[in-house]
């Protein structure tokens, strides 16, 4: 009797639980990889690669799952088509894992060497397809789609020797060292499976390089839909050198040797950005440079990157440290991870000059007025969001301020902005988070890249070294406890408090111009774009009450015809409003009982209270 589970099924019963468990041993040989992205019209990309073989039998290849810095599965498995595997150019047998879906199964003949796998990554070609990485005068290759890797080794075991064919004229950018070949194939350095993955390209029929520090050791590689957006002006350039500058003093040392921020200015890719150890890939609008003043609030995707540059690629909670992309990854320090990145990327855009100083107070009390309003704290601890990239991987929901999303971000950045003040207060101004950022995360050796993990006990002990306080007990109510609200001390110990106003600050006056969205949160409490669709309703707001929902459609305002100034006119009236609502084939009117006027967040000077906030947003002097 066969113990084959099916009759197409390579996996016995005993081998459906025997996947190699990676180990800390080198794979024989090196892998061969050749892709080619030059087939851009139909963003499809054909992958050819030779694996290395040392006996006959099963061979388990694994497609990578679970990526540092998605901090969740992010394996587009099903825009892998084509599959073969061949050796002598006998076409071999497999079969794919009935629970793991990322796991092959070969079957090697005896006598073979090396096989080859051959298929095609069909990129995206609408977003609801998935991450968008190919336009029509760029591309953002992630490795980890390319590429089958052996089951029963530690990423950082297994080599590989990439090789990658563009379109003829088009330059690229990558962490990698490559040489180009007449055939406009690139050949890079063999690498480790981890800094393979690790190590993005960003190639484009556009693309200008910028130096951004003396030992031109830090670069920024800019892709752009077109030549005009590539008119980097030397007010345009001088905030992002500062950047360099600034976060060279916050953390003291560089834990690279050299680093490259990819930059794609498009409206075709997906926004994205994505931190690595050598570079950062970041996706923002076409007109980044070219129309400077009037994107200003874009601005805050390269910091927030290149902060984790020392801030979750050198040092890394100890749980969402793995050897191998099969490995789950967990979050449970996230809240330190992007929280404290999130704070950071806020003030190295002031201390730069990618954003004023009035720039940065509004980007913060937007932050502080959205967890002000939403109820989720009430029943979920911020330390349960940070499941949320497995739980809802980013997916729309239908009450984010009940359900909360990734909260550990933005509360998070409000609870270091609490530590900061209160390191400062308790000091007597002679230390600030800066010391505890220079001491932890710049601690190693400068120039050493890899990664060292902490735990919960090494942030306590790392703020006790900074000031007496019980931190322990401080941040563990804030993490994993529920609250009545955000934790707005930091705020008002910083010298301002959370007030409303009937005009929006600058800074969200840029964020609905650029989204196309009204944020109507603090007075209605929805969002809404330029078509009528409802973005979000907030949770038990005055919208909440007359039973609007996301999905619906406004078409009529008092008896007008609906756009966003109209609604905001409604608002400004300060009287009951009556709006027409469809959706598809449903339509009916509800009244909003909202007398309020228009609300908006701002930060005010307490009196004559010390200004702290000013100085930690002022730009640091030389070291």
């Amino acid at each position: 009797m066969s113990d084959l589970p099916g009759p197409c099924s390579l996996w016995s019963d005993a081998a459906l639980t025997s996947i190699p468990a990676p180990a800390d041993r080198p794979f024989p040989g090196r892998i061969g990889l050749h892709v080619d992205v030059t087939d851009v019209e139909r963003r499809i990309f054909d992958v050819r690669e030779t694996i290395p073989v040392v006996c006959a039998g099963p061979m388990v290849l694994l497609f990578p799952e679970w990526l540092p810095g998605y901090h969740s599965p992010q394996a587009p498995i099903e825009l892998l088509a084509g599959l073969t595997f061949t050796a002598d150019d006998t076409k071999l047998r497999w079969t794919r894992h009935p629970v793991n879906v990322h796991a092959f199964m070969v079957d090697v003949p005896a006598g073979v060497t090396e096989i080859v796998a051959g298929f095609q990554f069909l990129s995206p070609t609408d977003p609801s397809q998935g991450r968008v990485v190919v336009g029509s005068a760029m591309l953002m290759l992630q490795w980890n789609t390319v590429i089958l890797y052996p089951a029963g080794h530690h990423a950082s075991s297994i080599e590989v020797a990439p090789r990658l064919r563009l379109p003829v004229g088009w330059a690229y950018g990558c962490a990698l060292r490559g040489v180009a070949d007449r055939c406009s194939t690139l050949c890079f350095e063999a690498v480790s499976l981890d800094v393979l993955v690790d190590s993005p390209v960003l190639a484009g029929r556009h693309t200008r390089r910028c130096i951004l520090d003396e030992d031109a050791a830090v670069e920024l590689l800019v892709a752009a839909d077109s030549e005009d957006l590539l008119a980097i002006t030397p007010d345009g350039l001088a905030p992002h050198r500062a950047l360099v500058e600034q976060a060279d003093r916050l953390f003291g040392k560089r834990h690279f040797d050299r680093y490259t921020m990819l930059l794609a200015l498009t409206d075709e890719l997906d926004s994205n950005g994505v931190e690595h150890h050598r570079c950062c890939e970041a996706i923002s609008v076409p007109g980044y440079f070219r129309d400077w003043d009037a994107v200003f609030s874009r601005r805050d995707t390269l910091p927030h990157e290149f902060i984790h540059r020392w801030n979750g690629k050198h040092l890394r909670g100890s749980d969402s440290a793995t050897t191998s992309f099969d490995q789950p990854i967990r979050n449970s320090l996230m809240w330190v991870y992007e929280g404290q990145t999130q704070y950071w990327d806020r003030v190295l855009c002031a201390r730069s000059g990618l954003w004023t100083r009035e720039q940065a107070l509004a980007a913060l009390a937007v932050t502080a007025a959205i967890q002000d309003v939403r109820a989720g704290s009430r029943w979920r601890p911020m330390s349960d969001t940070t499941r949320d990239p497995i739980i809802a991987a980013r997916a729309p929901l239908p009450w984010p301020s009940w359900q909360r999303s990734e909260d550990y971000y933005s509360e998070g950045s409000l609870l270091w902005m609490d530590v900061d003040t209160r390191i400062r207060d308790l000091s007597g101004g002679e230390r600030s988070l800066d010391d505890f950022a220079r001491t932890f995360f710049g601690a190693g050796e400068a120039g050493d890249w890899s990664t060292r993990t902490y735990v919960f006990d090494d942030v306590v002990a790392a703020l006790e070294a900074q000031a007496e306080f019980d931190w322990r007990a401080l941040l563990t109510d804030h993490v994993c406890g529920t609250h009545q609200g955000p934790p707005l001390d930091g705020i008002e110990r910083g010298g301002y408090r959370l007030v409303y106003r009937e005009r929006p600050t600058d800074y969200m006056a840029n964020l609905e111009q650029l989204s196309g969205v009204a944020d109507l949160t603090f007075s209605l409490g929805l969002k809404v774009d330029r078509a009528g669709r409802i973005v979000d309703v907030l949770w038990e707001s005055p919208a909440f009450t007359a039973a609007l929902t996301s999905g619906w459609s406004i078409v009529g305002v008092g008896g007008m015809q609906f756009s966003i100034e109209t609604l905001k006119e409604a608002v400004e009236a300060r009287q009951q409003i009556a709006l027409a609502m469809e959706n598809k084939s449903r339509s009916r009117t509800v009244t909003i009982d909202y007398c309020g006027g228009p609300r908006y967040p701002w930060l005010d000077p307490i009196g004559d209270a010390p200004r702290l906030l000013d100085a930690v947003l002022a730009s640091r002097g030389s070291r």
